[in-house]
């Protein structure tokens, strides 16, 4: 205990400054002050889910329009077929999803999912970097703000409402909730689990020696707690796939208590398939795989909650159209989002399709954009969360007044 204590003593004598850093970096224990929340007049009780995929998600193999006569020949050997061996779920009669995406393709059927193609952010540059910034800042150029999105949404709601603090899942906050509205941060199994005899002496300790980390560390204990369970341990052999399952679980988990966050915000690396991409089997599929269980995870933990939740999967930019050398496609332009949740209005692939003859493509190597991103992001945040469009316009997306909200994506 000797050292323990000493530790201790290190942080009271920290400076004021770091000090505060210590506590805002413990951003669960804001959950403790957080005002309860009162539940609408009409019963709603509105979730909002952000699921970055970064390193550009290849949308025309996630879904892919087969009915189109030039998709063949430029996706080549990692093309996806509506016949044959493993071969992909239709959607209607000129889209089918990749078949390693059962759970989406049900919820589509249900009219609770929802795929927006031909979709992009402004930015028309193909570095990773900049474009998961623009993705994430709301704003039309990278390195405007060191804000997001999300965050001034939270900021923006009407006033009264029950909406108040944002989830931040992961090891570090994503930059789209990064700002002034507080955030609260969970990290599936960042650290060792402590035995629950280590961690109350552990709190007993900081509480007599500093209430603020006390607090803090009990708030913490108790929000791990309510996400974790004996079902929240990986899988030896498993990896990253079964990561983002246990990501939504805990996630969905949080969000659904009565006084949880009602917004969230998740990333997913990995999606950057510049060689042995894989067709209907192989790298990309196994990735969509774990996206598919990470919704249906979402579904499920958020039970009832799920009548009223919206889930966004956005990516920083697309992929070419026509492979390469190497079996893979490079960054992109135009790609997907997708829709999933019980307050969708789903079962339809949004579209205004550009073809993808030679002339079409944009810089005659990727699928060309038609709706901007912000537009669907705006549709979702008035109609789930009623925010003026003068707010969406003007600081949540700032400048962007002539993109209108897409209409109709909420129930």
């Amino acid at each position: 205990m000797e050292t323990t204590t000493g530790c201790c003593e290190e942080m009271r004598s920290l400076p004021t400054t770091r000090r505060a850093a210590l506590l805002a970096g413990a951003s669960f224990a804001a959950w403790a002050y957080l005002p309860k929340f009162a539940r609408a007049a009409d019963g709603r009780d509105p979730r909002l889910v952000l699921v970055i995929l970064r390193g550009a998600l290849d949308g025309l193999a996630t879904v892919a329009p087969t009915g189109d006569p030039d998709y063949a020949g430029l996706h080549g050997a990692i093309a996806l077929s509506s016949s044959g061996p493993n071969a992909a779920l239709p959607l209607d009669n000129f889209f089918s999803l990749h078949p390693a995406m059962p759970e989406f393709s049900r919820m589509y059927r249900e009219k609770k999912a929802a795929v927006i193609h031909a979709v992009a952010t402004p930015y028309r540059d193909r570095s990773h970097f900049d474009g998961q910034d623009v993705l994430e800042s709301g704003f039309a150029g990278p390195g405007r703000v060191q804000s997001g999105w999300l965050n001034r949404a939270l900021e923006g709601l009407p006033k009264g409402e029950r909406v108040t603090s944002g989830l931040a899942v992961g090891p570090i906050t994503p930059l789209v909730l990064r700002g002034a509205a507080p955030t609260v941060g969970w990290a599936p199994l960042a650290l060792p689990q402590a035995s629950e005899d280590t961690a109350m002496r552990l709190l007993d300790l900081y509480q007599h020696r500093d209430a603020a980390l006390g607090s803090a560390l009990k708030q913490g204990l108790a929000f791990d707690k309510a996400a974790q369970g004996d079902d929240m341990k990986p899988k030896p052999g498993t990896g990253g796939v079964a990561a983002m399952r246990l990501a939504a679980r805990g996630a969905a988990r949080l969000m659904a208590a009565d006084n949880g966050p009602r917004i969230g915000a998740l990333a997913f690396d990995g999606w950057d398939t510049h060689a042995n991409e894989g067709g209907s089997v192989g790298r990309l599929a196994q990735l969509l795989g774990g996206l598919d269980g990470a919704l249906a995870e979402f579904e499920t933990a958020l039970g009832p909650r799920w009548r009223d939740t919206v889930i966004v999967v956005a990516t920083e930019f697309g992929r070419t159209a026509r492979i390469n050398g190497t079996q893979g496609t490079d960054h992109g332009t135009g790609t997907v989002a997708l829709l999933a949740g019980g307050a969708v209005n789903g079962g339809r692939v949004i579209a205004d399709w550009p073809g993808l003859k030679p002339a079409s493509l944009h810089q005659g190597r990727d699928l060309a954009p038609t709706t901007d991103l912000r537009a669907v992001m705006k549709g979702v945040l008035k109609d789930q969360f009623g925010l003026a469009e003068k707010v969406l316009a003007e600081s949540v997306f700032p400048d962007s007044a002539t993109v209108k909200p897409m209409q109709g994506l909420v129930t």
